[in-house]
């Protein structure tokens, strides 16, 4: 089957891949789009993987206000300034702005949780699995398990992102690591909320 040159045009653009590698993708999945962009992201994912060792310290501050009452700044980082000023860049500062808003995280990443955070929610969890008279043996895991979803959902990198909840903010990061050849960070964000008391 051969493929269509609009296809090919389209799988580079998603995933910043060359179009002999989009062409190629296209041919091994028979033409199925999906499949194709499927695979050149797996493929984009891992090498956006091995440049997260890169330095990062170009980039921008981004921000966003919703009607006045919702505020967020978020410093996300780069390698170069070419790319700090690139579209899909100031695209994707705006994006992650917007969903900190949506989403109030607490945390950019999991391993910016304090110890004594960490060990207050778990000291909470404990409690509350013998109270429902989990068996001992099970109760780590089961405290683990509690643990994991609770932070998941304070984490920035691990929530589903509101544009397109399928994806994490972490993989929505990720592919734009592929789309630019760059490391990218989301260093730190801040959110103020009208009324809110800190």
């Amino acid at each position: 089957m051969a493929v269509n040159i609009e296809e090919i045009k389209r799988l580079r653009e998603l995933t910043g891949v060359g179009m002999t590698d989009a062409k190629k993708a296209l041919d091994e999945a028979a033409g199925d789009f999906d499949k194709a962009l499927a695979a050149m992201r797996k493929k984009g994912l891992t090498k956006a993987e091995k440049r997260g060792e890169r330095e990062a310290r170009a980039g921008v501050i981004g921000s966003y206000l919703h009607d006045g009452r919702i505020g967020v700044l978020v410093e996300v980082n780069c390698e170069t300034d070419f790319v700090a000023r690139n579209e899909i860049f100031t695209n994707l500062v705006k994006d992650l702005a917007m969903h900190i808003a949506a989403s109030n995280p607490q945390y950019v990443s999991e391993n910016d949780i304090p110890a004594a955070d960490r060990d207050a929610v778990k000291a909470e969890f404990t409690e509350k699995a013998k109270a429902e008279g989990k068996p001992a043996d099970m109760l780590d895991k089961i405290v683990e398990g509690m643990l994991k979803k609770h932070f998941a959902e304070r984490c920035l990198m691990d929530q589903p992102f509101i544009k397109n909840p399928d994806q994490t903010v972490g993989d929505y990061v990720k592919e734009h690591n592929a789309k630019l050849g760059e490391n990218i960070v989301v260093r730190r964000f801040s959110r103020m909320a009208l009324g809110e008391v800190a």
